[in-house]
This record gives C-alpha cells, structure tokens and sequence, in this order.
C-alpha cells in the first residue's frame, strides 16, 4: 500500500467545507481592505528564495525542496510567499500602476521540510498579504488591524499582538555589533546554527529554537536601544495609531522574525491562553521589509506584510470549540423502484439540478429502507419514492423528512415546489 508523504495530510470531504468558509471570509475582508488577489507558480528559481529569504536562515539552509528540472535549471518548490509577490511585482513593474500602494494578497500551497509536528506541515497552506509602494506607518498598522480582525472575525478572543521595531540598515549594523560582542565570548555554549551565524546573522540568535533560554539570550542587548532617530519616530507613529484604534499590543524586543528581509515593523499573533494544548502559539507574523525590492533587482520601494497558516487556525478554533459551518442538507433524494423509475430518475436528477436543486439517487440497487437511510445519512431535506405507479400517474409524495408529512404532487411540478 502507498501511503501519504510524511508531514502532508488529506484534506477530505466535510473537512474541505470548513477550509472553503475560511478562504470565504478573508477573500470578503481583503474587500474591506481593498486588497486584490495575485496567483504565483508553485516552484520559482531556487536563487529567489536563497536571496530573498536569506542563507543564513533555517529555510534556506535546511528546509527546502530543490529540484533540477530537463533544463538543468535549479528550481525550489516556494516555502513562503513574499519573495515571489515581490519578484512578480518587479517583473511585471507594479510600479508603474496608478494606484499606489499596490496592495496584494494570496493563498496556496507552500513547502519546507519540517520536523512534523501538531500545526506544522511540510506541505502546508499559506494566506499572506502584502502592501508594497508606501513607507507610511499607517499603513503598518492598517495591517496590524487587519491581522486581528481577521481572526476576530473567526471567534477567537485570546489573541495577543506582540510587536517590534528591528530599526532601518543603520540601526541593524549598529546593533549587529552589539550582538557579536555580547555573544562572542559564550558563543561555544550554543548550538551550530547559532555559531555559524554570530558573525552572518547574529539577530537570529535572539529567535533560536535551542537556544532562546540561556542566560546570555535573556541579557542580551536590545534593538529598542539602538534605533537611531529616524527608526524611532517611526516606531512610535505606528504604535500611536495602534493606540488611536484602540488595538492591544505588548512589545518584545527579542522578537526580530525568522527572514532575513524584515525592516522597521515586525509582529506576531499569539494565542494567549495558558490551557492551549499545542507546541505552537504563533499564529501569525510578518513586518516592514525596506530592502527586499532592490535585493532581487527591483526598484527602491518598500513593503509590508503577514503570513498565516490556515493550518493553525483551524487548529485554534478545534480548541475553542468554534464550529465554522453546518453541513449543508441535501434538498432532494430521489428513492426508486425497477428499472423504468432508475431511467426515469436519471433526466429527473439532471434537470433539477440545471435548475439550481440539490438532488441524489441510489446507484447500488438497494432496497427502499436501504434507500431512505441513505437519505438519512446525506440530511436530505425531501424524499420522494418513484416506481411503476408514480410513473403511471405522472403523480409523487414528496415528504418532509424532519415533520413526517408529506405532499401528493405532480412530478412535473417538483422544480416549483422547491421554488415556493
């Protein structure tokens, strides 16, 4: 037998609908929002990613899927979205659109191989957003906001916005330096990922996994005290909009994200309930990147955005016992009897459905009380049993499978019933 793929999962009927709702509902909110939807390929050159995203970063060393297509190309099955939004919007030079900002979203199928673990897949589905053209606060905390209504809009009630400012270029230099200094002489007590990036990525250390609990994590220097004036105000432009929205937040200066594009704003969504029963809080998380367009070629804009895995919030609302949508009942379900009733109930099903009723039938030869449990199990809302006499008579009784009663009409008149 040929099983799954480890760390992907079947998405399967019943199942679907919820992930339809919630597609659903982000696609009527990023209306509110005026964000428009964009569609990337599933695999991109590998270059993008190593670029984009960053060497020095668990996604590009250890976590995705590369592949040489017939051309000898070296070619990546997408592990996030930003990087191929943006390479998209300097290929097709978005730019130049009248509307500016030009605000995008997405959603699809991303990939890294992962240690599989409860809310974490290596094929798992990405929504992301993305604002590119305006280094304006506002618009950080337009998608500050959106972030929590999105997920208010779900139910969810413990949700805890933690932000950050990692400062402009300027300030990172600076405060690299600090890092090294701080590290350096305790850096043989830490694990190889964070040694090998002392002197790359030395922030990085900051959001380690195995490490994020020593000592000299916790005294490290922090980012807040080396934004230069500039990085400042804007820092506190976006937390008095915040304010001026009344939106909660805490700020956390250890948190600096895991991509090596992010500038100014970064934030995290968290689940804040002491009884969740799940390894992973985060829901969601983005920030500004400033310099994301000009590494991979493009013009000096600047962006900002998020990420969610719908994943995750499926998961958060099993555990807040969120229910998202009723299975929908079946309107019709046609029981049969003999071979000219099956043949009769063929172009019946076919034409209530042209005429926008739900309908099934048998397909297995069963017997009538085999058929009405069928009826049962799809929640059909009417049943009508069709045989020689009904076909003789051109006539039915159409019943209510909730109150019992049932309705003698003629079996041309089916469609107007449901009408009425």
């Amino acid at each position: 037998m040929i099983n799954i793929p480890r760390g992907t999962q079947d998405i399967l009927p019943g199942e679907t609908k919820k992930w339809q709702f919630i597609e659903s509902r982000l696609e009527e909110l990023m209306k509110l929002y005026n964000y428009q939807e964009i569609r990337t390929p599933i695999f991109e050159s590998t270059d993008l990613f190593a670029r984009g995203v960053g060497d020095s970063t668990d996604v590009v060393q250890k976590e995705m899927y590369n592949f040489k297509d017939k051309g000898d190309r070296d070619l990546t099955l997408r592990p996030e979205g930003t990087a191929a939004v943006v390479r998209s919007y300097i290929e097709k030079k978005m730019q130049g659109q009248a509307n500016q900002p030009v605000k995008l979203y997405y959603v699809g199928p991303m990939f890294r191989y992962e240690r599989k673990q409860k809310g974490r897949y290596r094929q798992f589905t990405q929504f992301g957003v993305e604002a590119i053209g305006s280094e304006d606060p506002s618009i950080d905390a337009e998608v500050l906001a959106m972030v929590v209504h999105i997920y208010e809009s779900f139910g969810l009630k413990n949700l805890k916005l933690v932000i950050n400012s990692i400062g402009d270029i300027d300030s990172r230099q600076e405060y690299n330096q600090a890092l090294v200094e701080h590290f350096e002489p305790v850096i043989d007590d830490f694990c190889q990922d964070c040694q090998s990036r002392l002197h790359t990525n030395p922030m990085r250390i900051l959001d380690c996994k195995v490490d994020r609990d020593k000592e000299a994590v916790k005294t490290a220097p922090r980012i807040t005290d080396y934004l230069n004036e500039e990085s400042q105000a804007y820092y506190n432009q976006v937390k008095a909009h915040l304010d001026d929205l009344n939106i909660r937040y805490e700020e956390d200066p250890n948190l600096v994200r895991g991509l090596d594009y992010y500038t100014h704003t970064a934030f995290e969504l968290m689940i804040d309930d002491p009884d969740y029963d799940g390894a992973i809080t985060t829901l969601c998380g983005g920030g500004r990147y400033n310099g994301l367009l000009q590494l991979l070629d493009g013009p000096d804009q600047t962006g900002i955005g998020f990420a969610l895995s719908i994943e995750r919030l499926l998961m958060a609302l099993e555990q807040e016992g969120i229910e998202l949508v009723e299975e929908d009942p079946l309107d019709l379900f046609v029981v049969t009897m003999g071979d000219d009733a099956d043949r009769y109930a063929v172009r019946l099903l076919n034409d209530l459905r042209k005429q926008g009723i739900s309908v099934d039938k048998d397909y297995l030869n069963r017997k009538i009380k085999a058929q009405m449990k069928q009826a049962d199990r799809l929640n059909a809302r009417y049943t009508v049993v069709i045989g020689d006499q009904e076909l003789e008579q051109q006539r039915i009784a159409i019943k209510d499978m909730q109150s019992g009663e049932s309705e003698d009409i003629a079996l041309d008149q089916i469609a107007e019933f449901f009408t009425k």
